[in-house]
């Protein structure tokens, strides 16, 4: 499948996205009350709700809808909640569960997020082996792009590691690190399917469960 313009614009407009990772951990650096990020993300998720519900009941806002963002959408979410709107839950549903483990809130948000985009880009452009939907070459630019924001970004970055309650004191351990990046990259891959008719969106799924995973390896190491 051929990497479309749409999907470079798509992926490059969804790291915006990163500014909710960034308001969950570091406004309340600057003394900003925890409850204002998980306030401002709960307004945005019922805001994103109200007009997806809107959207599919009403045919003008539905034309709005497209005029605006229809050629960002894939074909899929002509008539599905869109990718967007799981994950701004998902940044809701981490600042609340994680909330005094911020910097994993942080990190699981930015791994999906840069790992899904690269995925993508990477998978569309010069995938051939094909699994399922996706690709072997999209997973392993993911698996990848985790493993580099580990070592060349995280450590770098004011307060994220060196900081109470992170224990790591700078440095992430080899292990959180491959298997965080693993999760990331199995679970983006795999559909997460309950039954024949219910799948968990990965973009909503993949942030929680590698953030669980990593607080799980945090206490066990």
């Amino acid at each position: 499948m051929a990497l479309r313009k749409e999907e470079i614009t798509r992926k490059l407009l969804h790291l915006f996205a990163l500014l909710m990772p960034a308001g969950i951990f570091y406004l309340p650096r600057f003394g900003v009350h925890d409850a204002v990020p998980i306030g401002i993300l709960a307004f945005l998720v019922i805001g994103s709700i109200a007009v997806e519900s809107l959207r599919f009941r009403i045919p003008a806002v539905q034309k709005i809808f497209f005029v605006c963002f229809g050629h960002l959408l894939r074909q899929e979410e002509d008539k599905k909640v869109t990718g967007s709107t799981y994950v701004i839950a998902a940044a809701l549903i981490c600042s609340l569960i994680f909330i005094n483990h911020k910097y994993i809130s942080f990190m699981v948000l930015t791994l999906f997020i840069l790992g899904d985009a690269i995925a993508a880009i990477v998978g569309l452009s010069v995938g051939r082996i094909k699994i399922g939907k996706k690709s072997l070459e999209g997973s392993s630019a993911c698996f990848a792009m985790c493993m580099i924001l580990f070592y060349a970004l995280f450590p770098y970055l004011p307060w994220l590691l060196d900081t109470d309650p992170c224990p790591w004191h700078g440095k992430i351990p080899l292990s959180v690190a491959a298997v965080s990046s693993l999760s990331i990259t199995i679970f983006e891959l795999i559909p997460l399917r309950i039954t024949n008719k219910l799948t968990i969106n990965d973009n909503l799924a993949v942030p929680i469960i590698t953030g669980g995973i990593m607080l799980l390896m945090e206490r066990l190491i």
